[in-house]
């Protein structure tokens, strides 16, 4: 008995020094990936954006002290919006809810349901973190870019899933930042197409989806069961990814789909499938759904990514550009 408690007793020693040896080698990785990004890649990001030396420590995932700056950089401000115009509808989305707490109706016009679901959203945001509940750092800040955007885009409004995409960018930027890179991300046309429920570009997208998914093993599962693509990318695109995935692993992805752009997220969703399709193979319709809405926590950044990478986004000599332009093209001559 002694002995067994000794021998569990070093086990468990060696996994701390292994752990411990894992955190020595990231953070001398970390440190050593922030000088490249400082020193060579930022100072001269028209020319070196695109090279191989930016691109490889990109898929790597980008330094947390650089992450805001490359994001901001690159998803731009194609809408010119300015600190002055956020500051506007700022006050817009405050004054509806002083004025939606005095009458206290729940029949009113969108944008003021929209700000009841905003107030009703942040604070359930990355609970874990503590930071966006109320009374937390971040609460307000939180609420304000989400208060704003309502205002700034009553047709598209206040959707689930916008809170924890405008939070992870209000844990990378400061607050006109990620407001500014929050609402030019929305404006994609794939995000554009899920949140404004674009039936037909979201068919589009997930037919383009289901033509590279057919080439793998779990396709037939799934279509005998009765699995269907929107059962789960619909809230993978919606939160990007950032309601199933830990939230260092959702960092991991957000770095490189702002490198390749939205096939990325469908390459993601492979990956993910890729990962557990041992365990979704003896998975009946419920269980799938499940699973596939609450990854287990313990999924390590390093292993989805070797999934994604052993799944390219090409069917037979065909990009995934090319694949969805097919799918407009079979819409087109259908109708």
């Amino acid at each position: 008995m002694v002995a067994g408690a000794k021998k569990r007793e070093l086990k468990e020693a060696q996994r701390r020094q292994q752990q411990m040896k894992e955190r020595v080698r990231q953070e001398e990785e970390i440190s050593t990936a922030t000088l490249v990004w400082n020193q060579n890649i930022l100072p001269h990001w028209d020319n070196m954006r695109s090279s191989r030396r930016a691109r490889d420590l990109w898929w790597g995932g980008l330094p947390p002290s650089v992450r805001g700056r490359v994001w901001s950089l690159v998803i731009g401000n194609e809408l010119n919006i300015t600190a002055e115009l956020y500051e506007i509808f700022v006050s817009r989305a405050k004054e509806k809810w002083r004025s939606l707490s005095e009458t206290e109706t729940d029949d009113g016009p969108d944008s003021e349901s929209s700000l009841e679901l905003v107030s009703r959203d942040v604070s359930r945001t990355f609970p874990s973190l503590c930071v966006f509940q109320k009374g937390g750092p971040y609460h307000d800040v939180l609420q304000s870019i989400l208060g704003a955007y309502t205002c700034y885009r009553p047709d598209v409004g206040y959707v689930q899933g916008m809170s924890s995409m405008a939070a992870m960018l209000v844990l990378n930027m400061d607050e006109v930042e990620a407001f500014i890179s929050f609402s030019n991300l929305i404006n994609r046309p794939c995000q554009l197409a899920f949140y404004r429920v674009h039936h037909q570009l979201m068919f589009r997208y997930f037919g383009a989806f289901q033509m590279f998914f057919e080439e793998t093993r779990l396709f037939l599962h799934f279509q005998s069961s009765g699995v269907t693509p929107d059962l789960y990318l619909m809230d993978w695109i919606l939160s990007l990814y950032t309601k199933p995935l830990p939230l260092d692993v959702a960092c991991r992805v957000w770095d490189v789909y702002f490198r390749d752009g939205e096939e990325f997220l469908f390459r993601t969703a492979l990956g993910i499938l890729r990962l557990y399709q041992d365990v979704l193979l003896h998975m009946d319709l419920i269980s799938i759904a499940q699973f596939l809405s609450h990854l287990p926590e313990e999924l390590l950044s390093d292993r989805l990514f070797s999934c994604i990478a052993a799944s390219p986004v090409l069917n037979g000599n065909r990009k995934w550009s090319q694949v969805l332009s097919s799918c407009r093209d079979s819409e087109r001559s259908s109708s």
